[in-house]
């Protein structure tokens, strides 16, 4: 006899229970309720309509009724309102518009009403420009709101998936959006420090962000809508989405028997049965078992709902699967940023009170050489034991995959030591022959093997600094572009000479940018005695730990008015910016950008704006320095699709630069010694002179000794030399062309293989580096007293470069503001 089953509710768990127990069993009648218009629709895809992404409204929709019967041959009954539940007498209570008031029967019932959006009961509430996101219907108020008005402002409440997405897509829509979070990070799944990387690129796209704000409430204001916060702060907007959470959808259930937990969902066992017989529940609204820990939780995602669907019907069916938990694995997409997680975060591992440890690696999406590649952070957490308990990744690139094979060793109960020796796929486009994932598996292991104590970014604070000394083993360089307040600068290559500044009776702890320099310091250290620990992720994980939403202006709430927010009304929005003269420098890295602003800027006459492209990531940061060090204004700054970035610059005359400007950046000047003939320096230094000079500066650069290699001709004149100065000759490179490298010279190999891949990602070479410099008036001095002693002649250096001593030297140095030696 054929079983009679209703399922309560479609989109993901109940479409997909309906679809797979048809093809398990042809007989079965089976009828689903959905109180809606559309029985399974692209949910997770509905802010990406708002946004354009997906412009046909049609590929939201799944399936549809007719679809479902035709193939499945279900009965679907949409506008139809389960509103309770007899279990004794095996019936359900409808409301149809179609029916009106009537019952059905069951053998089988299956719950899968789903989560409604949390509304807060606040004044002004049921305001009509508040929107929540939950279905086709709300979806498609929200699109005719925003193209039926231009330049609208919008504020987004909630910071979590939908509240990011639904910022993200307005954005796209052309809206000026301001998105509020309660706490003090967005996507409460990531911990702070990767959060901070997706609030940045946020930021960068002009979204304003507010953290640690309460809503007050709602009310008209301008012919918007006011949103009140804690303290009297007044925003104004056209638009409001309220995106704080979800809560289970199961009001109809209660007084039915069946047994509910704290916040309303439905209980469920492995089998995905409730307490009372032939009754199952799936999705959002059901309590599942943490996958990891045991314990009981609720995650409302697709994924685990589609699972769950098909385990019912496969139970029903009379096949014995079972659910074993949720881990939580989720993705999210914004603007070109990708973030990632799976398992348990630090902040649920404390709640359980669950003894771990972490790691955090920055490696490349793919080999460095090839084209295109961009760091990730990858977050690692585990046992002491090694055991794997979570992982988060965000990058521009790679990083789902990352965190899918981390899932799926959490799946099979995996430790540190598979991620080590994991053998994944291996090409120079897509990753490198040290996975990220197996480097997280290296430092980890190391970690776990004490082989190597690590401190965290939020150990700072408790750093005992009588007892501890804080150590920066990156570049001087680094360290003067920002480091951790009261740390030592010792450059790792210079560590074993210079261990006697230490002070041995106490504790080291090193950093570096990422960790990994840190961690060879650490092994130098340990091996001679000292007590080291290394900061794990570097300064690029501490400086993101440090970010904080950049503040906005808006009129205080107590005023009785509130412009729109960033002034994007239609009434109030600025006039489009006058482009004089456009450059694109995709391609190009630093300081190939900067260098060919200057030389544009140099063609303009005041007033003129110069509209640039670049692709280097840096050059969003970069050329906000290099207008304020230049005196120029920076109009417009964005990064659009595809991580492309547009800058819109101004160029002064003194009159309208401000005089603390020009106060601030009277005659800069750098100078630099160049020590070293070791290509890499060599470029390094062409590289910071390039840049110098596009800033605006007065660069000297003082060749001595080795260094003077590099100003050598390819083909110099046959010249008179003593013996010691033919010996010297036949030691020097011949040229520029013939330098090697500080490290990993490799007979030769090694600067072949540089120049290939500076070549491969756009990056001048360096006598290109050197024509540039030239032309933008860099000084080129030899050291006269190292050519005696080497027995140069000025004959075989390079046209146009000056000879001078130590005396010019130091007058050039006395007036700059920035000295380096190399």
């Amino acid at each position: 006899m054929s079983k009679k089953v209703l399922i309560v509710g479609g989109v993901a768990g109940g479409a997909s229970a309906a679809a797979r127990l048809r093809r398990l069993d042809e007989h079965a009648e089976i009828i689903l309720f959905e109180k809606g218009p559309y029985i399974s629709f692209a949910n997770c895809g509905l802010p990406y309509y708002i946004g354009g992404s997906i412009a046909d409204r049609e590929r939201l929709l799944v399936q549809t009724p007719k679809g479902m019967a035709d193939r499945f041959r279900i009965d679907v009954r949409i506008q139809s309102e389960v509103t309770g539940i007899d279990p004794v007498k095996r019936t359900v209570q409808v409301r149809s518009g179609e029916r009106g008031l009537y019952e059905e029967s069951y053998d089988e019932l299956i719950l899968s009403p789903g989560a409604r959006p949390v509304i807060p009961d606040l004044p002004g509430k049921d305001h009509p420009l508040i929107h929540t996101v939950r279905n086709i219907p709300d979806i498609d108020r929200i699109k005719e709101l925003i193209t039926s008005h231009n330049n609208l402002s919008s504020i987004v409440i909630g910071g979590g998936f939908i509240g990011v997405e639904m910022a993200e897509n307005l954005r796209e829509a052309g809206l000026a959006v301001t998105l509020i979070e309660g706490n003090e990070q967005l996507l409460a799944p990531f911990d702070p420090e990767l959060a901070a990387s997706i609030a940045r690129e946020m930021e960068q796209h002009g979204i304003n962000l507010l953290f640690s704000q309460r809503v007050q409430g709602f009310r008209s204001l301008n012919g918007g809508i006011g949103v009140e916060l804690a303290g009297g702060r007044l925003l104004n907007a056209d638009l409001v989405i309220l995106a704080i959470g979800v809560t289970p959808d199961t009001g109809f259930l209660r007084g039915s028997g069946i047994e509910l937990g704290e916040r309303g969902h439905i209980l469920v066992n492995e089998a995905l049965e409730t307490n009372l017989p032939h009754i199952y529940a799936a999705g959002d609204a059901i309590e599942v078992m943490d996958y990891i820990h045991g314990t009981r939780t609720a995650v409302p995602l697709a994924g685990p709902a589609n699972k769950q669907g098909r385990i019912i019907a496969d139970r029903i069916a009379g096949l014995d699967s079972v659910y074993k938990g949720t881990q939580g694995s989720s993705v999210i997409k914004v603007f070109g940023l990708t973030g990632a997680a799976t398992g348990s975060n630090e902040k649920t591992l404390k709640r359980l009170g669950v003894s771990y440890q972490s790691v955090i690696v920055h490696p490349g999406s793919h080999a460095s050489y090839y084209p295109g590649a961009s760091p990730i952070a990858l977050k690692l957490l585990y046992t002491p034991e090694g055991k794997i308990l979570g992982a988060q990744a965000v990058g521009y690139d790679g990083v789902d995959k990352r965190i899918d094979v981390i899932a799926t060793a959490i799946h099979f109960g995996g430790h540190i030591t598979d991620l080590a020796e994991l053998e994944l796929c291996y090409a120079p486009p897509y990753s490198s022959a040290k996975d990220p994932v197996n480097m997280a598996g290296y430092a980890a292991d190391n970690n776990a093997a004490g082989r190597v104590q690590l401190f965290t970014y939020d150990q700072l604070d408790l750093r005992e600094r009588d007892q501890t000394l804080l150590l920066d083993v990156r570049s001087a360089l680094e360290h003067q572009n920002g480091h951790i307040p009261d740390s030592l600068s010792i450059p790792v290559d210079e560590l074993r000479e210079r261990m006697h500044e230490l002070d041995a009776s106490k504790e080291i702890w090193v950093y570096c940018q990422v960790g990994l320099r840190g961690y060879t310091a650490a092994q130098i250290l340990r091996q001679h005695g000292y007590q080291v620990k290394n900061l794990s992720g570097g300064y690029k994980t501490y400086r993101e730990s440090q970010y904080k939403p950049a503040p906005f202006s808006e009129t205080d709430g107590s005023s009785g008015t509130a412009p729109k927010v960033n002034g994007r009304s239609s009434a109030e929005s600025e006039p489009a910016l006058k482009i004089d003269s456009d450059l694109n420098v995709c391609g190009l890295s630093c300081p190939g950008p900067l260098i060919q602003v200057k030389q544009a800027m140099d063609q303009l006459a005041a007033g003129q704006t110069l509209r640039v492209q670049a692709s280097d990531p840096g050059f969003y940061e970069d050329v906000k320095a290099w207008s304020a060090m230049s005196g120029s204004r920076l109009l417009q700054l964005n990064r659009g699709k595809g991580g492309i970035i547009e800058a819109v610059i101004a160029k002064q005359t003194p009159s309208t630069i401000p005089q603390a400007e020009v106060a601030s950046a009277a005659a800069p000047a750098s100078t630099m010694v160049i020590f070293s003939g070791d290509l890499d320096k060599a470029i390094a230094s062409f590289i910071i002179a390039n840049g110098a000079a596009a800033s605006g500066r007065k660069v000297t650069m003082f060749f001595t000794f080795w260094g003077l290699s590099i100003l050598r001709k390819p083909q110099p004149p046959s010249v008179s030399k003593t013996m010691l100065g033919r010996m010297f000759d036949m030691m020097l490179p011949g040229s520029s062309r013939k330098l090697g490298l500080s490290k990993m010279n490799m007979l030769g190999a090694g600067p072949k293989l540089i120049r290939s891949i500076m070549s491969g990602n756009n990056v001048a070479s360096l006598e290109e580096l050197i024509e540039s410099a030239a032309a933008q008036g860099v000084e080129m001095v030899a050291c006269q007293m190292s050519m005696d002693v080497m027995g140069i002649k000025q004959e075989e250096l390079m046209d146009g470069i000056k000879i001078g001593g130590v005396g010019y030297y130091l007058g050039e140095a006395a007036s700059a503001n920035h000295n380096l030696f190399i």
